[in-house]
């Protein structure tokens, strides 16, 4: 399940979506099975198919993020989880850190957090006005 918040900063409207990989279930999985794909390259695709989906609900889309944060367990799993998030990202070039850390699940291999300005809104005043 993804939230969004949006979030007052110098007088900008800025979307932010948090995409939990956990929340790839959704209340019929315990008919269907586990629905968190083993392969970290998958789950990147599915963490950003959700964080689409989130930022398609605030009016806005992947073209306007403007930061981005990955949460990943194994270094390891970088160079494919990377290329991944290359074919997303790569023309859009958004402020990026990654940090390896534990996260909730052991079955998790990426979390990614984002920050996005819909190009809609308008910008702040000028101070002489």
């Amino acid at each position: 399940m993804a939230e969004t918040v949006t979030l007052e900063f110098l007088g900008r409207q800025f979307e932010r979506v948090f995409a939990e990989l956990a929340a790839i279930r959704d209340e019929q999985s315990a008919t269907r099975g586990d629905l968190i794909a083993d392969d970290p390259a998958e789950q990147a695709r599915q963490a950003l198919r959700n964080i689409a989906a989130a930022l398609a609900e605030a009016g806005a889309g992947l073209g306007d993020v403007v930061r981005v944060r990955y949460y990943l367990p194994e270094f390891a799993d970088w160079p494919r989880i990377a290329a991944v998030l290359g074919e997303a990202f790569g023309a859009i070039r958004p402020a990026a850190t990654a940090l390896v850390c534990g996260l909730v699940d052991p079955r998790m291999k990426i979390e990614i957090e984002v920050t996005a300005r819909r190009r809609d809104t308008a910008p702040p005043p000028a101070a002489d006005e």
